[in-house]
């Protein structure tokens, strides 16, 4: 895995972002406070408002300060949506062992799935770091959750014990999914999913080289779960993902042809529609379902590039603009 393997600092990282998220919190329209037991909260959506520029600084935070994020517009069929360019020389380690959100963080009535460095250094998910061969020592952790609650006390005291922390050691970044930040941090999630994917059918990360993806970023939904729907219609209806490969033609050649959202049996309707259909029921949905709407893939071996899946600004369009 190369210098993954000795340590890209992605808490130390995360922590400087988060510091100047704190800094430059009236600008950003987040709220940092200490809970009583030491742990630093930064609210970027819950009890305040948050946005774009908070949004592009938890997803920086996600990444373990290993991907570079700016906002730009996104065309999409004939439209244009803002949007996020997001680039990584790192792709396994920032977006699989920090952004994806594979952390399940349940206290009493708290639930949140947790993303960003800390799990790096807590590796409680303990067959993906294994398959990623990546791991971190962190004097103090950032964590980021997408919720509407924010963590208490006894939340930072379980979260500290499970990373061998003391919680004066971590941060908290929190923000919900109908939130302008919490719309950014999704949408920044692009080449994440893609990765997911690839690691889900069997493939090595590890051997991804670089990555750069586009996403539009969904207009604020009037709850969660429709922003559930938006943010993941966002990646799945009109996102791209380019990937350099360390892999030759015949491996990429069949790998591409399966990594779009457009080879999921459950493609074709907007992801809320989608959820209804199963009654509410997360996990009957096609686990392969969740990756960019469109993929390229070159070999660094022999310079081809594969082609898959497509945009569909019809269904991201009836998502992100219903009719009455």
């Amino acid at each position: 895995m190369g210098s993954g393997m000795t340590g890209l600092r992605m808490n130390q990282r995360a922590v400087e972002l988060a510091d100047a998220m704190v800094e430059e919190a009236a600008l950003l329209r987040v709220r940092s406070h200490t809970l009583g037991n030491g742990a630093r909260l930064i609210d970027a959506g819950v009890e305040t408002d948050g946005g774009f520029g908070a949004g592009i600084a938890i997803s920086e935070i996600c990444m373990g300060g290993l991907g570079d994020i700016a906002s730009a517009t996104v065309q999409v069929g004939s439209g244009t949506w803002p949007g996020v360019l997001v680039s990584t020389d790192h792709p396994a380690v920032s977006c699989m062992a920090s952004q994806y959100a594979g952390w399940a963080i349940s206290v009493d009535k708290f639930f949140a799935m947790g993303s960003g460095p800390l799990r790096a250094h807590a590796r409680v998910e303990k067959e993906l770091f294994e398959k990623l061969g990546y791991r971190e020592e962190a004097s103090h952790g950032v964590l980021v959750l997408e919720g509407r609650v924010l963590p208490t006390e006894a939340v930072a005291s379980w979260v500290a014990d499970k990373a061998r922390l003391q919680p004066a050691q971590l941060t908290f970044v929190i923000a919900p999914t109908a939130s302008l930040a919490g719309g950014v941090q999704i949408s920044t999630r692009i080449l994440e999913t893609g990765l997911h994917k690839m690691e889900t059918l069997g493939f090595d990360v590890r051997q991804v080289v670089s990555g750069y993806g586009a996403a539009p970023i969904p207009p604020v939904a009037k709850n969660d779960l429709k922003a559930i729907g938006r943010t993941n219609d966002c990646i799945l209806y009109g996102g791209q993902a380019h990937y350099t490969v360390r892999a030759g033609d015949d491996e990429l050649e069949e790998l591409a042809s399966k990594v779009p959202a457009t080879a999921s049996r459950d493609y074709g309707t907007p992801f809320y529609d989608i959820f209804q259909r199963y009654e509410g029921d997360f996990y009957k949905i096609d686990p392969l379902l969740f990756s960019p709407a469109e993929v390229w893939l070159t070999s660094t071996e022999t310079g081809r590039t594969f082609h898959a899946g497509h945009l569909n600004p019809e269904i991201l369009e009836a998502s992100l603009h219903p009719r009455p």
